[in-house]
């Protein structure tokens, strides 16, 4: 794919990097960086060298959410967008980390909580403040809400405050929050992590974790009981036992490499 004004993207060492690059308007959702998104995550998703995806940023801001610079309608414009990401985001069968430099504010509380791995620097402030302008965080509530508590929920939408990285990471909506000079090594902790796991492995592993919690008990002790049958008869799983009969790693293993 080729670059956008909005979004850059590159991949090397299995991992391909969405990097949001609208500094000047803190990354807002505009039409040109939602297109950016999209296509970087079709562009790694058709890579089968890519592995992982990490979504991040430049400037002070993750992103502030909608572009209420353009006027109103131009704000609402582009939610049937947001919302095809942050589906998009999980249906995807390769795990999406976001790496969160700064703040975070309404929609992009949204693409934090949708990846399945958000890693924020303990500097950023999140905050769902939709009602601080007249309007909710309707769309991103589906990927929020399954996060939350009802009482966290309540509090968050309610009020409009911002909140720490630590706060958010303690409510669910992120995974953890770590020291701002230590953001960088803590992500490529986590990339190492995922780039030891079996691809396909990988895939399945997302795919129980959005699915079971919304399925009856029968039905999920069917599906998953067909899902291991598969998984053990596959030959991800021959190369991945024979590697630890072996001791050595997987074929899959790629070494990480350096983030800058």
């Amino acid at each position: 794919m080729s670059d956008t004004e909005a979004v850059r993207y590159s991949a090397a060492g299995g991992v391909a990097t969405l990097t949001m690059d609208q500094p000047r308007n803190r990354n807002a959702l505009t039409p040109a960086l939602l297109d950016g998104v999209a296509d970087g995550l079709a562009a790694a998703l058709a890579d089968r060298a890519v592995r992982v995806v990490v979504l991040t940023h430049t400037g002070p801001a993750f992103c502030a959410g909608a572009d209420l610079s353009a006027g109103h309608s131009a704000a609402a414009a582009p939610r049937p967008a947001l919302a095809g990401i942050l589906a998009g985001i999980q249906d995807a069968p390769k795990p999406v980390l976001a790496r969160i430099a700064g703040h975070c504010l309404g929609g992009g509380v949204g693409l934090a909580a949708a990846c399945d791995l958000s890693i924020a620097a303990d500097t950023a402030r999140f905050g769902f403040t939709e009602v601080r302008i007249g309007v909710a965080p309707a769309i991103i509530s589906v990927v929020c809400l399954p996060k939350l508590r009802r009482a966290d929920a309540l509090e968050l939408f309610l009020s409009g405050e911002r909140i720490s990285a630590g706060r958010a990471a303690e409510a669910g909506l992120i995974t953890r929050a770590v020291p701002e000079h230590g953001l960088d090594a803590e992500v490529g902790i986590v990339i190492a992590r995922l780039l030891a796991g079996g691809p396909a492995a990988l895939a399945a592993a997302k795919q129980l974790v959005y699915e079971v919690p919304g399925m009856q008990r029968s039905a999920a002790f069917t599906r998953t009981t067909e899902l291991s049958q598969s998984l053990f008869a596959s030959a991800e799983a021959a190369e991945g036992m024979a590697a630890f009969r072996e001791k050595r790693p997987p074929s899959w293993v790629i070494a990480p490499k350096a983030r800058t």
